[in-house]
């Protein structure tokens, strides 16, 4: 059991250290709002700060309801869920680690929010039909150990369901 809490804290630094290292380049190689074509306008670096959770969601929030939403309430939630995956000796490796990106993820934006007040977002997506907000690698973190805590969860539903 060391040796997987070892794993889920480096999967979690991991995480945390790559988001960090690209804002911090993103903040010194790219202008506020400017506009880096890397595949023509399918992949677009840019840097923006968001001052409000995914999408702005939350940008006009008074300061004190915005502080206590966006930042007390994560450090408490995230807490939580770094010490239950911690302690978690019935969750297969995999889930393990899916809760452990979305851990590394959450950190990584709550780094932001405490230290800047925003959270600097960097990359756009335009596949035609599939296009994203602007975002960074703590969203990519969060959004894979989502869908892989949700595939994860339809598989041994599926399996519980099919042993019946």
């Amino acid at each position: 059991m060391k040796i997987k809490r070892i794993g889920i804290i480096l999967i979690v630094l991991i995480n945390i250290g790559c988001d960090q290292i690209s804002k911090d380049i993103v903040r010194k190689k790219i202008a506020p709002s400017e506009y880096i074509q890397v595949v023509s306008d399918k992949f677009v670096l840019t840097n923006v700060e968001n001052s409000g959770a995914m999408l702005g969601a939350g940008q006009n929030l008074p300061q004190p309801l915005k502080t206590i939403l966006l930042q007390i309430v994560p450090i408490f939630i995230l807490l939580i869920l770094l010490f239950s995956i911690l302690k978690k000796t019935s969750l297969n490796k995999w889930m393990l680690i899916a809760f452990a990106f979305v851990v590394g993820g959450g950190i990584g934006n709550l780094i932001d929010r405490v230290a800047y007040g925003s959270v600097t977002d960097f990359m756009y997506i335009n596949l035609g039909i599939v296009k994203t907000g602007i975002f960074n690698m703590a969203d990519v973190s969060v959004t894979l150990g989502g869908i892989f805590i949700l595939l994860f969860s339809l598989r041994s539903r599926k399996a519980l369901i099919g042993g019946q």
